[in-house]
């Protein structure tokens, strides 16, 4: 059964680790699928925190849009996909860093993971997408 708008996107809003696809640009490639942290708020844009060299930034910049997908099993089957084109892309510090990774980590986990990027990951970018289609069920306790 389809989620109401209130439900897909409360569910959307919770820390679920989201599988980023977006198209691979070549006709002999599926789309690049990888798994993501991400943020959003009920209403507002949805963002991802990637490598600025990365393929997946440089294939989100080529096709202009991407779709994230997050679903959980317990307590029941639900999963909420949106797609939308990107509205813009940020240089991103520590503060998004910061943000994202309190949103998935133990508090005490934070800073030394915060540490860490900043020294291992390289310059990152903020992608915002405006969410434009959404698909999403409840499939109950199958």
């Amino acid at each position: 059964m389809p989620l109401s708008t209130e439900d897909r996107e409360r569910f959307l809003a919770e820390p679920h680790i989201a599988a980023l696809s977006v198209h691979s640009g070549r006709e002999d490639r599926a789309p690049l699928t990888v798994p993501v942290w991400y943020q959003y708020r009920p209403g507002a844009e949805l963002w991802v925190l990637t490598g600025k060299d990365s393929r997946k930034h440089r294939l989100i910049a080529e096709a202009g849009r991407f779709t994230i997908m997050v679903e959980r099993l317990v307590p029941t089957i639900r999963y909420v996909s949106v797609e939308g084109p990107v509205t813009s892309v940020t240089e991103g510090g520590e503060a998004e860093l910061r943000e994202v990774s309190a949103r998935y980590l133990p508090p005490e986990k934070v800073e030394g993971y915060v540490a860490v990027a900043l020294a291992e990951h390289g310059p990152q970018v903020v992608i915002r997408l405006r969410p434009e289609r959404w698909i999403s069920s409840d499939l109950g306790t199958l």
